[in-house]
């Protein structure tokens, strides 16, 4: 598998887990680690949220030893705040480089100028990343989409440029504009370009859901390394078949239901050993888990409406155990 430098890090490997919004929590990469993920994100992080110690930023940060190695996302538009939020990660635990989000499709997230929000001024952006580059030991580096409504090639190219001017080590880049947000075709050529104007690395993301549209991307793009995101969902195998594709063409989807119900029961019994029992409040979280791995099998409507109806992780674990049982 080829490795990767950005800045003066180098990493053994060129596929990364991405930094997934309530999704890519320390369960989630661990079992991700133990299929195959060799380089994970923490949750995006708002950089206000670590200013002022909120308990879901304490929750994101949570990690282990076997949980490395590992890079944190920051949303925000205050470079200094940026800069103090960074310094905050770094006195908890060692990350391989931080990322700055401007890729965030949210409403939300645009009202405050931050995100997707830097498409439409570039500039606030470049001081955050002048700011942490000179004050940081690490690596800084950006997400970004190619475009707010529609694609614009040149500006996505000039806005990649002024990135790289500014210090950014590497680039992950979203083939989708704002407007699309996470649906829709992605624009390889965007990423093409953007790779054949800057000399950092480049990474592409969007729509690699399975081993061959993995290739796709490093096919259509030439990017360095890609971004995996909503195919991790529920398919903790897909590093591993990714890697094994690459280099043998092969690809054997796992579709049996229960490995699925094996590697989901892994899951929530590793939620529960890091968080504790959770009661009924807290069921729709681990139910959309659930869903992730039930996707596509016959009885998973009927499936869908029972663990809605669990009390408790307990309960929920229970009938996932029967099911897998039968």
């Amino acid at each position: 598998m080829p490795r990767i430098k950005i800045g003066l890090k180098e990493i053994d490997t060129n596929i990364f887990l991405a930094p997934l919004s309530a999704c890519s929590d320390l369960a989630f990469r661990l079992l991700a680690r133990s299929h195959g993920a060799k380089f994970c994100f923490f949750e995006m992080i708002d950089s206000r949220s670590l200013k002022y110690g909120s308990p879901r930023s304490e929750r994101i940060l949570r990690t282990c030893p076997q949980d490395q190695p590992i890079a944190a996302q920051l949303l925000g538009s205050n470079p200094e705040e940026m800069l103090q939020a960074a310094q905050a990660i770094l006195k908890r635990t060692p990350v391989s480089f931080i990322d700055i989000n401007a890729a965030c499709p949210a409403r939300k997230v645009f009202r405050k100028g931050a995100g997707s929000c830097f498409l439409q001024d570039a500039v606030p952006l470049y001081r955050i990343i002048e700011r942490m580059a000179k004050a940081l030991p690490i690596p800084i580096t950006v997400k970004m989409r190619v475009g707010l409504s529609e694609v614009d090639i040149p500006k996505a190219v000039e806005f990649a440029k002024g990135c790289e001017s500014a210090g950014a080590s590497a680039l992950f880049v979203h083939g989708r504009t704002r407007s699309q947000e996470n649906y829709g075709p992605v624009h390889y050529g965007a990423i093409r370009a953007i790779k054949n104007a800057l000399n950092i690395p480049i990474f592409g993301s969007g729509n690699i859901l399975n081993p061959p549209l993995a290739k796709k991307m490093f096919d259509e793009t030439g990017c360095d390394g890609i971004l995996i995101a909503k195919g991790s969902f529920g398919n903790p195998f897909i590093f591993q078949e990714i890697e094994t594709y690459l280099e043998t063409g092969i690809w054997n989807p796992t579709t049996d239901i229960k490995i699925k119900l094996t590697i989901l029961i892994k899951h929530l019994s590793l939620i529960r050993e890091i968080e504790g029992a959770r009661q009924d409040w807290r069921i729709g979280e681990l139910g959309r888990i659930c869903l992730w791995y039930l996707k596509g099998f016959v009885e998973a409507s009927r499936m869908r409406a029972r663990i809605f109806t669990a009390r408790s992780d307990q309960e929920l674990l229970e009938y996932i155990q029967t099911i897998e049982g039968n």
